[in-house]
């Protein structure tokens, strides 16, 4: 599964490859598309997405019955961030729509790339209860996805971690633990400080000095920082680990399997994807029509049949099975046992916790 999460060591990489843009033209839509006048209709709506097991569940899912209900062509393109930033900064973005984390979405803002969202053309959104942190005036969220804990039910003489601060207390548990790698997204900076009794509504600002204090007790049993979303599954499934971050979906197909995995909700950290215009799209009238659509309970609770990201919109779950539901951190259910990452805090901070980490991590 190609995953919609950042991918830092691409993000990085390609930030230094931003103004060398004259080769990035490779990433266009291949259709007739106007030059730049934001309103102008084109043949084609071009979208961007991450592609990969993602990309699939999308065009089963919401693409591929809004062409229909339609008639709206779409072509789906997979950019990454700094293409995508070239191109908009060149005034000739090949995409009209972009479908990307929130947390890619304060970039985008700060480098003046997207267009104010009007909400007017939203039909979809008004009076839909949507969280407003996934309202922003540049970018909708449109999906849930996060970090739990996940666990082998054969560890630990049958008792069951339920807490961050079970995954921190290698007396009670002992064990191998797996945390994420820097490479892969945010540091699990957040899962420390609940570990050492931050309460879910106090966690930011973070403190990073209390967080690093936490993480230096549980240094020694963590016996892999993981740095692809498949990794965790690898290695709880080889029982290399007892215990282990995850990206929530993942061991879906492995506990499907039979093998003894189990997720642990408590404490997860949301994030979100969702939409964004960028500057100077070419079909902006679809572009609106497809978020719109986007966010009707109806396909909401379709994608989260097919694929383990959870609807923001919460009349979506009316719509759904209950074993679905049970399953995903935006569900009534599972909705207050997290908290929702500060993308607005981690932008403004990434570069501090970058270093913090990389000199924590050589010591």
């Amino acid at each position: 599964m190609k995953d919609t999460r950042i991918d830092r060591r691409l993000f990085l990489r390609g930030l230094g490859a931003v103004a060398a843009t004259s080769a990035l033209a490779a990433c266009g839509s291949g259709t007739s598309r106007s030059s730049g006048s934001g309103g102008t209709s084109s043949k084609t709506l071009v979208v961007r997405n991450s592609g990969g097991a993602y990309g699939d569940a999308n065009m089963k899912a919401v693409l591929e019955p809004f062409m229909k209900e339609t008639g709206i062509e779409i072509k789906v393109i997979n950019p990454n961030y700094a293409q995508m930033l070239a191109q908009i900064k060149q005034g000739r973005p090949q995409f009209d729509l972009i479908d990307n984390s929130m947390i890619d979405f304060v970039k985008f803002a700060k480098e003046d790339a997207t267009q104010q969202i009007d909400y007017d053309r939203l039909k979809s959104a008004k009076n839909a209860d949507i969280a407003k942190n996934l309202l922003t005036p540049t970018a909708v969220g449109k999906n849930y996805w996060g970090s739990v804990m996940a666990y082998r039910t054969d560890a630990f003489g049958g008792k069951k971690p339920s807490s961050w601060a079970d995954f921190w207390d290698t007396r009670a548990l002992p064990g191998n633990r797996s945390l994420q790698h820097l490479d892969a997204d945010i540091p699990e900076l957040e899962f420390a400080l609940l570990a050492d009794g931050v309460p879910l509504d106090k966690l930011y600002p973070l403190d990073l000095d209390r967080a690093f204090r936490k993480l230096d007790e549980i240094k020694g049993s963590v016996k892999k920082y993981w740095d692809t979303g498949a990794l965790p599954g690898v290695l709880l499934g080889r029982r290399e680990v007892d215990v282990s971050t995850v990206w929530h979906g993942r061991l879906n197909d492995l506990i499907k399997q039979g093998q003894p995995l189990a997720y642990v909700f408590q404490g997860a950290r949301r994030q979100s994807n969702g939409w964004a215009i960028p500057k100077g799209a070419a079909n902006l009238d679809a572009a609106y029509q497809l978020i719109d659509y986007s966010l009707r309970p109806d396909v909401q609770a379709r994608f989260a049949e097919i694929y383990p990201m959870a609807p923001v919109v919460p009349a979506a779950y009316k719509d759904m099975k209950d074993e679905v539901s049970a399953t995903l951190l935006g569900s009534p259910k599972n909705l207050d046992t997290g908290f929702d990452a500060d993308v607005e805090w981690w932008v403004a901070n990434d570069d501090a916790v970058t270093k913090r980490w990389q000199e924590w991590a050589r010591v």
